[in-house]
């Protein structure tokens, strides 16, 4: 069973410079809300109380001022600070004092997930005891992302880098869920020619061991990355558009802990006292009133 999120909120967003050179990225608004709160809301809903989130090293202060701790969602969220980029596995060992004996998932803090099925999808997830699972979804241009090979359902049988021709279509999202052994296998991976340690490393580690499995985010799921400017405006859109027509908002962190018994009716009208007159102070006193 996993009760521990990591979310990795580092790098230096180059490719959305000059605005990631005064602001992080994960804090810059998706629509109504910061980036921040969407891979927040998905370990939230995968029923995870206690996160990590990995930082830079100097924009602790920023992200302290609209997510001081978790006490706001009712969960436990602390802070590291990272000083430079070496690789999403060094997540793990940055993350071994918060990991100690448990298992842990991790998801990349500009990454974005949507699906009617998708919160049953997580929660089967965290159920995991051994080995490694990871989200997996089609793309149209398999040349851009990890990919991965199943056979037989959900078994892993091999994954290639930006492959030039492949005959899967299914890319390696930023969500993964792993035991244990992540710690120990991340500290015996090599660095790339890159000077990185890489998360297809640690994959295949998991894969030669046979015990790399998928899930499948599901067709009518949705999965964004954010990290050039193109994709941050697209899932802004998409966002939008799915608000305004329905009337009810993705990744409101409040919400989810409201309907997860975590916070009382007190902690909504102390989250609308801290956000403001605002919209979305709005819609948390709906919450409260329906």
């Amino acid at each position: 069973m996993i009760k521990k999120g990591i979310i990795l909120a580092g790098g230096m967003g180059t490719r959305m410079s000059p605005i990631t050179k005064a602001v992080n990225k994960q804090l810059l608004p998706i629509y109504d809300k910061p980036l921040i709160f969407y891979p927040i809301s998905i370990l939230m809903l995968a029923k995870i109380r206690d996160v990590l989130i990995i930082v830079n090293k100097g924009q602790l202060e920023q992200y302290k001022k609209i997510i001081p701790n978790g006490n706001r969602f009712g969960i436990k969220i602390s802070f590291l600070e990272q000083d430079k980029p070496k690789g999403l596995p060094d997540a793990f060992i940055l993350g071994e004092n918060f990991i100690k004996k448990d298992n842990v998932a991790m998801i990349l803090g500009d990454n974005f997930f949507y699906g009617q099925s998708l919160t049953k999808k997580l929660k089967d997830c965290v159920k995991l005891n051994t080995g490694c699972k990871i989200l997996v979804h089609p793309v149209v241009r398999p040349e851009l992302y990890g990919i991965a090979n199943i056979k037989n359902g959900k078994k892993i049988i091999s994954i290639k880098e930006k492959p030039k021709n492949s005959k899967s279509n299914l890319a390696i999202t930023g969500l993964y869920f792993f035991d244990n052994k992540v710690i120990e296998y991340s500290k015996a991976l090599r660095p790339s020619k890159r000077n990185e340690l890489e998360i297809v490393d640690l994959l295949n580690k998991y894969r030669k061991k046979n015990s790399l499995r998928a899930e499948f985010l599901g067709r009518g799921g949705a999965w964004l990355d954010t990290g050039s400017m193109e994709d941050y405006y697209n899932t802004s859109i998409f966002v939008s558009s799915l608000e305004n027509r329905q009337g009810l908002k993705i990744a409101c962190l409040e919400e989810i802990a409201f309907n997860n018994k975590w916070i009382k009716k007190r902690d909504i009208l102390k989250a609308i006292k801290f956000y403001g007159n605002c919209d979305y102070s709005k819609y948390l006193k709906r919450i409260i009133s329906t």
